[in-house]
């Protein structure tokens, strides 16, 4: 039986990605270096998915097929961890798909990748 090892995204700047996410989810560079094209990002603490980062010319997607979903206990600890990420880099999206009363917030991180913040919580 195969798993999923890491979830690979593309990055213009491996470095300043990984510094951003490293900040973002408490994680640490698996082999303890980043490359300048790529690096595989694992938990601090305790078991966790990969994050890799590998270098791409390749322009985000304004509607990307694949992203991340961040989940938050409730509305409060949303609202913290977006603050908190945009204070890192991150960038709020001017999302045109949100529907009425959504859980989640669109954000971009430092190369422009989108990832949601997600109330799990939420009715």
């Amino acid at each position: 039986m195969i798993t999923i090892g890491t979830i690979v995204m593309g990055a213009a700047d491996v470095r300043r990605a990984a510094d951003f996410w490293t900040r973002a989810l408490d994680y640490v560079p698996r082999d303890g270096l980043v490359e300048d094209d790529w690096v595989v990002l694992v938990p601090a603490h305790g078991p966790g998915p990969g994050l890799s980062l590998g270098l791409s010319v390749t322009p985000v997607r304004e509607h990307p097929r694949v992203h991340l979903d961040l989940y938050a206990r409730d509305a409060a600890e949303q609202a913290a961890e977006v603050e908190r990420l945009l204070s890192l880099g991150a960038e709020r999206v001017d999302w045109d798909s949100y529907p009425d009363d959504a859980d989640f917030v669109v954000l971009a991180d430092t190369e422009g990748n989108r990832f949601c913040v997600i109330d799990t919580d939420h009715g």
